[in-house]
């Protein structure tokens, strides 16, 4: 059994405010749902990023390991998130510069639905 979450992507702190729905297999990586984050925008992944709840941070690790910075987001999925910490809302920031604050909900998880294809982001006009 495949487990869809269906997510709406705020963007915070702007006028009017942007919002997506998307939906992703609740076993995504946290670095793949920043790709489809990333295509859901209209971005070009040009900056840093971090998923957060509470004081735990998921993002790229800095490789000299100088800094307590983020745990490497490829090694946590959505749904593990959500076990360990009951959340059903994480920031995402996007370019530490300007600080692109987002608020992630998740508004439900439910079953895929059965022979129903899913093109990849590049045949939906997503690059």
């Amino acid at each position: 059994m495949t487990l869809i979450a269906r997510l709406r992507i705020i963007q915070n702190d702007v006028d009017p405010m942007p919002m997506r729905h998307i939906e992703v297999p609740l076993k995504i990586r946290l670095d793949r749902l920043h790709d489809v984050i990333q295509a859901a925008m209209g971005w070009t992944d040009t900056h840093l990023y971090e998923f957060r709840v509470g004081d735990a941070g998921w993002g790229l690790p800095d490789p000299e390991r100088f800094c307590d910075g983020p745990m490497d987001a490829k090694k946590m999925t959505l749904e593990k998130v959500l076990n360990q910490t009951g959340t059903r809302t994480i920031q995402y920031v996007y370019d530490f510069g300007d600080d692109w604050d987002h608020s992630i909900r998740i508004e439900r998880v439910n079953e895929a639905t059965p022979r129903v294809a899913q093109l990849p982001l590049h045949h939906r006009g997503c690059r």
